[in-house]
């Protein structure tokens, strides 16, 4: 039986105008994304993201204004049985990040490597300057649709 994936994503920018991005290890492939996961049974999507900031950075954000949901097919990249819809917003951290910030893609730590052991994923994070951001930096092919977007930001 074919299912639908929903995942919802974060475009957050910061003072700097630099563009947050999540470098993840999962199963094996390497993948630069924006932040952001699945929606869980009973959830609405913004209520998704704000969730998924505080799993996976401990930050509270604000959800503002719609950018992009799919509208072609896409097939998981994890599971064939499933199409992906991906829904974005822009997100405004509404606190300092206190997770460590990288400079580099992939740059693991031991910790984050310990857990890769135990859950098979991992995750680190960085931000990339607004001018030099482009879809070559993103991984997965929803995504670099929406960091063509990106561009057209006003700051």
């Amino acid at each position: 039986m074919s299912l639908f994936n929903i995942r919802v994503y974060g475009i957050l920018i910061n003072e700097a105008r630099q563009v947050l991005v999540s470098d993840e290890l999962i199963r094996g492939s390497y993948i630069t994304k924006f932040p952001g996961g699945g929606l869980e049974f009973g959830e609405g999507s913004r209520d998704c993201l704000r969730r998924e900031f505080l799993e996976e950075m401990n930050l509270r954000v604000e959800v503002g204004d719609h950018i992009y949901t799919t509208d072609f097919f896409q097939l998981s990249a994890f599971n064939p049985s499933h199409q992906i819809i991906s829904i974005y917003y822009a997100a405004h951290a509404l606190e300092p990040i206190n997770v460590p910030i990288r400079t580099k893609p992939f740059d693991f730590d031991e910790a984050q490597l310990k857990i890769y052991e135990e859950k098979k994923e991992t995750e680190t994070f960085r931000f990339i300057d607004h001018h030099e951001f482009s879809p070559d930096h993103l991984t997965l092919p929803i995504d670099k649709i929406v960091a063509g977007m990106v561009g057209s930001f006003k700051f």
